[in-house]
């Protein structure tokens, strides 16, 4: 039996998590001001960067000793200017007390993205300094609360983890380049939703939690790494600030009906701030 905590407000606070009750953060945080998803979201880069911050402390709050932080973040283009985010998120998680641990690059399909009217500027203009590349990858940031103490967990939670090694060298899982196919826009549940796909958790909770362990995201969004942690077998908690998507997580979980506890084994929770807005806070999970 697994738990599932759904709180809708914003992850600045995290009032209702304990400390140190965390053992995963898997997250893709909102994209700043990104023209197509999140335009004119924060007055500023550093508005942004201080939600991050904020983000960030109540993460170190509320996650074990020894456990990860995974963000799903890129640098933005916004109004052809490149903001650096993933090396001021890589700051920011650094002074709040994480340890860097790696970086991996998710690399969408080939064809995902045509040459675009930015890209193309050089086949109309075919010399230097024309050039502008279409971006493919994303970057998976890593960190580390401390270090982790392997015999803290006992073995019969060790072998029901139990990796496939099969799947670990078939998806090659050990490089640092993870080509995944990215999630289309505006189909099916994910419908106005920037969406991750549900591999890129589901490798990240196999890789770096255990089962009956409790998995936080801080900007839920269509609810993707709860619903991969449910089928996991992990607790989760999503955070948000948007209320209207309590339908779309509710069903992409499995908990059709308001009060599930009497037809399934597990059980699904909504909290709700009073205080709760809907202007800022959105991820895209």
């Amino acid at each position: 039996m697994s738990w599932h905590k759904l709180i809708i407000g914003n992850s600045i606070s995290m009032e209702e998590i304990a400390g140190e009750s965390v053992h995963l953060v898997v997250t893709s945080p909102p994209y700043f001001n990104a023209p197509f998803d999140y335009q004119n979201m924060f007055k500023s880069y550093d508005e942004y960067l201080q939600l991050l911050y904020q983000v960030a402390q109540e993460l170190y709050r509320v996650l074990q000793t020894g456990r990860i932080v995974v963000l799903n973040i890129d640098d933005m283009l916004v109004n052809g200017e490149k903001f650096p985010i993933v090396a001021d998120a890589t700051k920011i998680f650094q002074n709040v007390g994480f340890r860097y641990r790696d970086r991996i690059i998710w690399k969408k399909p080939d064809g995902y993205v045509r040459i675009s009217r930015r890209s193309g500027v050089l086949l109309k203009h075919p010399y230097p300094m024309y050039f502008y590349p279409d971006n493919l990858l994303e970057s998976i940031l890593i960190f580390q609360k401390g270090k982790f103490d392997y015999s803290s967990i006992p073995i019969e939670i060790k072998e029901a983890s139990k990796l496939s090694n099969q799947e670990f060298l078939d998806n090659k899982w050990y490089l640092s380049l993870w080509e995944i196919t990215n999630v289309l826009p505006n189909t099916s549940i994910n419908k106005g939703i920037a969406a991750f796909p549900e591999e890129l958790p589901y490798r990240i909770i196999k890789l770096f939690s255990y089962v009956s362990e409790t998995v936080l995201d801080p900007f839920v969004g269509s609810g993707t790494t709860m619903k991969v942690a449910r089928q996991l077998g992990r607790n989760s908690i999503g955070i948000d600030i948007d209320k209207s998507l309590i339908p779309i997580i509710r069903g992409k979980l499995g908990f059709e009906e308001k009060i599930c506890n009497s037809c399934i084994d597990d059980s699904f929770e909504i909290i709700i701030r009073e205080e709760n807005t809907e202007d800022d806070g959105n991820g895209k999970t």
